[in-house]
Order: C-alpha cells, then structure tokens, then sequence
C-alpha cells in the first residue's frame, strides 16, 4: 500500500508539474483530463500489444484501491471542512432559504426525474432498468459535488450571493443525496415496499439535523479548546481531530457525516479568527488546510481518471451514456427553477441565476464512489456507464466553460463594472 500510495503521489505531482508548466488548464480539471488520457492510452496499447504487462500491473493496482471507502471515509471529511472554513456565515444565514430549499427539495426533484427519465430512455434503447434501480442513479446523480464545485469557483468571478447558493448548496446536498441513495438502494436490493416518502422524509430529517446539530456540538469544543491555547501546532491537530473524530461519530451514531463536518467548519471558519487564533496561528492554520485541499483535491480527480483501467465499459451501453448527460441538465435545470421561483418573493437572486446554477452543477468524486459501491446486479454495468459520461461531462465541459456562461447570462456579473454587490464583497474582503 506504501508503494501504491507513493505512486500515485509521484504521478500526481507530475501531472500537475506538467499542466502548470504547458497545458494552464484548471489544475483540477487537468489532472482528471491527464489521468484520463493516460488510461484510454494504456487500454489501446493493451488492445495492440495483448502481451505488455504494464496495462495489467497498473489496472491491478488501480484495483486495490476501494474508491468508495477512500473518498468517503477518507478523504471527503477533510475536503468537506476546508471547503466550509472558507464559508461567510453571514452571507451563508442570509441565502438559508435558497440554500436549503436547492439542497432538500432541488435533490429531490431532479432524482425523481432523471430517474423515470432513465426508466423511459433504457427501454426504449433496448437496455431495460428496473425503476427502483433508475431512481438509485437518480439521488446518485442528483447532488452536485462540493469539491468539483468549489474547484470551478476558484476559477471565475461571481457575486457573494450567487457563490454562496452554490457553494452552501453544493457543501450541504451531498449530506441529503447520500441519505436517500441509501435509502432507495435499500429498497431496490429488497424490493420493500416499507420506503414511502414520509419514511424517506423522516430519514432525511433525522440524518440532516442530527448531522448538523453533532457539528455544531463537536465544533464548539474545538473552538473553546483552540481559545484557551494560543499555539499552532496543538491547533492544528485540534482541527484534525475535530474532523475525524465528527466523521466517525456520525457514522457510529447514524447521523450525517458531511453535513456534521460541515457545520464545525463553518463554525471554525468564522469564530476562530476573531476569538480564538492569533495571526500567526491563523497563517499556519489556514495555510495547512489550503495545501491539505489541494492536494487531495488533486489526488482524487487524477483517481477519477484513473478509474476508467478497471471499470470496462460495454460498447453497448454508449448511446444509453450520451442520452443520459442532457437528461441530467434537463432535471437540473427543473430542480433550479422551481426552488428559485417559488422563493423569489422573499428571497432575491442574482441575474442569471438559474442558468448558473444549472450549468455549474459540477459531478464529481461522490457520484463516481457511490455507483462503484453498489452491489454486482444487472443494472450496475449500465449506472456506471452513465455516471461517469456525466461526470466527464460535468468536470469538463460545464468546468471549462461555466466562466463563458456567466458572462452570457449576466454579462454584468461578469464584467465586474456595473455590479454593486461585487464591488461591496470586493471592499468586504480587502477589508477582512
């Protein structure tokens, strides 16, 4: 495990060396791009040269690494809190309604239509799935990936309003996509009939609050034990701590791990600058947590492309994976919409809002961890077939171009001149 893991350290870091010094591409997006390519070339030189070894010794490491206990119950905690400590919890209460409606009922609604949609599309192309399995695809699918998000954030320029919907949303609905996957999985193994929405609903309730009232407790611990000291290393490893120990507590306990974490960070992140960490502590603190995020963001998108060596697609099944991307952007953009009308009297958004949200909703790792967790049935080969050309689609070509589509929704927004919010968050954050 050693040897894998410092491998796929050292081709992280060449990949990333390489982009940085000729592609300039997002280095998220390049890595998954690189670390695609590589495995596309590897399956040709496997299909030309049957005899070379290399395509089966790296597939075979590949193989051992279990993605989904690697992102969630590894690295998705940690990338979970240094996404969170970054949160505005002003600005974050202030978008609660828009916030909790995208990432509640906006989950809920795009898995109900990309899973009748998949129902419909799978047996008119000859490749029937039962409905149970359509709507398990669905919640998989529905949530948008807070670290793919978060990582195409970074790259364009949007109001505060506009980054928190997307933001808050993204850090939170991952919590509520997991909790239904779980549940409509449950129900699609045993064909039980016992899953209504009201016991769905009080699921989702129960996971979500007891999630975020454990993060909210454990977090306010940690914030009173970081103001009683003043020393950075102890404070740092508070932190460590505080994630993991939150993560596995909420697991014990049958809460929401990523929201738990979530709600420490955004507790941390805003209290602990002004009462509890000094400068110094602050520089060291938030500079660990930044190095920690990138390199783990990059480790797992390189992981992603790698993943293509040992799934071993259907040809088949290529029709079904294409029709399947504007299905997902058509349930997405439904998903939008109606949170967004229905709270536009109490709540105001920015111009263009729904284009960008439907645009930037970015799959990533969790959608790629949870379709490699299910169970060897008849309908795995065709979930994951479609899971990973959304994926590829969302990470590269909504990535790419969410920056043109800001500028094409609202040109304003992305002008910069004529917008008042983003002239008032700049002073915000010269100021801070």
């Amino acid at each position: 495990m050693f040897q894998l893991i410092a491998a796929l350290i050292t081709v992280t870091t060449a990949f990333a060396w390489a982009n940085h010094r000729w592609l300039r591409l997002p280095a998220n997006i390049a890595l998954l791009v690189m670390g695609l390519c590589a495995s596309l070339l590897l399956i040709g030189v496997n299909a030309f040269f049957p005899n070379v070894s290399v395509y089966g010794t790296l597939a075979s490491a590949i193989r051992r690494i279990d993605f989904y206990k690697a992102l969630m119950h590894g690295m998705l905690a940690f990338l979970l809190f240094a996404g969170a400590l970054n949160v505005d919890f002003n600005h974050l209460r202030s978008r609660a309604r828009a916030v909790g409606a995208l990432a509640t009922f906006g989950v809920l609604i795009s898995t109900a239509i990309v899973g009748v949609g998949l129902w419909a599309v799978s047996a008119v192309v000859g490749h029937p799935i039962a409905f149970a399995w359509a709507l398990v695809f669905g919640a998989l699918i529905a949530p948008t990936d807070p670290v793919a998000v978060l990582s195409s954030l970074k790259a364009v320029d949007v109001p505060k309003s506009l980054e928190t919907d997307m933001s808050g949303e993204a850090l939170f609905n991952d919590g509520i996509g997991v909790v239904l996957f779980t549940v409509l999985l449950d129900a699609a193994m045993h064909s039980a009939g016992g899953f209504g929405p009201a016991e769905v609903l009080r699921l989702l309730a129960i996971e979500a609050f007891g999630g975020a009232l454990l993060g909210a407790a454990t977090g306010f611990v940690a914030y009173r034990a970081m103001r009683a000291i003043d020393d950075y290393s102890i404070e740092v490893m508070i932190s460590l701590a505080l994630v993991m120990a939150t993560y596995a507590i909420g697991i014990e306990i049958h809460v929401s791990g990523p929201i738990a974490v979530v709600v420490a960070g955004v507790l941390i992140g805003n209290r602990g600058p002004t009462h509890a960490m000094s400068k110094r502590t602050q520089q060291y603190f938030f500079g660990f947590w930044t190095l920690l995020d990138d390199i783990l963001n990059a480790v797992l998108f390189l992981l992603i492309g790698l993943e293509v060596l040992v799934l071993g697609f259907d040809r088949s099944l290529f029709p079904i994976a294409l029709i399947v991307i504007p299905l997902v952007v058509i349930a997405r953009f439904a998903a939008v919409s109606g949170p967004v009308w229905l709270l536009r009297r109490w709540q105001p958004f920015t111009p263009g809002t729904i284009p960008i949200l439907t645009w930037g909703a970015v799959r990533g790792g969790i959608s790629v961890a949870l379709a490699l967790s299910l169970p060897h049935v008849a309908a795995r080969p065709l979930i994951l077939a479609a899971t990973y050309s959304v994926v590829l689609f969302t990470v590269i070509v909504q990535g790419l171009s969410l920056a043109r589509v800001i500028k094409w929704a609202a040109p304003a927004i992305a002008g910069g001149a004529s917008s008042s919010e983003a002239r008032h968050d700049g002073a915000e954050r010269d100021e801070t």
